[in-house]
């Protein structure tokens, strides 16, 4: 009932010690907290918060318009209605360094289990866009040095994306994610991969957890998680999937009504009303709100 048992501390620490071994873990993007607790019910290892997802919500295009007070608030929604650990894009750190270091405390406190810090220019633009810009390595490195001095939870994962790879290549990306690695990061997130080839290149560069983003209509083939597993990649995000499936079912739904004024023939593509019950829990609240409010009201 209400939010998750798991302490925000002890998912870190769960997270990282799952981390360590080397597997795959698969996060999906939530894009509301109810998503959140459906991929957590659905058995997945943890829920991924992607800052493309949460300008959306708000109509906006992910070109770093989104403040840290917007992005932690409703990460924090997101991640205490979960018991699994969830990774939230943190773009290019809301400023530079020291505002960085304000970011990852205020993400600690919003019980986030990790961020990534992005190397590109601010504003940013979307991984998957033409017409990037990426900063030099000096404020590259400066970015995730402020993160990882400013943590006060060890097991707060600090992750590092670099966007070089669609501006200056490969070699440079391989470069970029060295410097990063050096520069204190716990993991790197090599956004815009195009091959298998690439992704196992970044594997056998770094000695730090690869992050690889499957994200449709981007630059990336979708490659399947056990294909990515046999590279070596030790996390999988799909940050906009879960988002782009429920827009999608809500136009067809609008045209149908549209159309029909009515949504008799799309019952079975719905949620049923038993099923968000469970998911949210009904049953629980409703016993500790009779066990509560348990007075009967007599006559004089």
């Amino acid at each position: 009932m209400l939010y998750a048992t798991t302490s925000a501390s002890e998912k870190r620490r769960l997270f990282r010690e799952r981390l360590a071994t080397g597997e795959l873990l698969r996060f999906p993007g939530a894009f509301n907290p109810l998503s959140a607790r459906l991929i957590d019910r659905k058995g997945f290892e943890g829920v991924y918060i992607s800052g493309a997802v949460l300008s959306a919500d708000l109509g906006l295009p992910d070109i770093g318009l989104t403040t840290l007070t917007e992005v932690a608030g409703r990460g924090q929604q997101i991640a205490r209605m979960t018991e699994l650990p969830a990774i939230i894009d943190a773009d290019t750190g809301f400023g530079e360094p020291m505002n960085v270091a304000r970011t990852v405390q205020t993400l600690e406190d919003a019980g986030l289990a990790g961020m990534h810090i992005e190397d590109q220019v601010n504003p940013k633009r979307c991984g998957h866009l033409d017409g990037k810009a990426v900063v030099d390595d000096d404020t590259a490195v400066k970015r995730i040095r402020a993160a990882v001095d400013a943590r006060r939870d060890a097991s707060f994962l600090v992750m590092a994306r670099t966007d070089i790879r669609a501006v200056e290549g490969m070699d440079a990306a391989l470069d970029r994610a060295r410097a990063l690695v050096d520069a204190g990061a716990d993991a790197i997130f090599p956004e815009a991969m195009r091959t298998i080839e690439e992704f196992a290149a970044m594997r056998a560069a770094v000695d730090v957890p690869i992050l690889a983003n499957m994200t449709e209509f981007g630059k990336s083939e979708l490659f399947p998680a056990q294909q990515l597993a046999d590279v070596g990649v030790n996390i999988v995000i799909w940050p906009v999937s879960l988002l782009r499936m429920a827009m999608g079912a809500a136009g067809r739904a609008l045209d149908t009504l549209d159309a029909e004024g009515h949504l008799t023939g799309r019952l079975d593509e719905m949620q049923h009303r038993a099923d968000l019950y469970d998911l949210i829990d009904y049953e629980g609240y409703n016993h500790f709100d009779t066990s509560v409010f348990n007075f009967t009201i007599t006559k004089d």
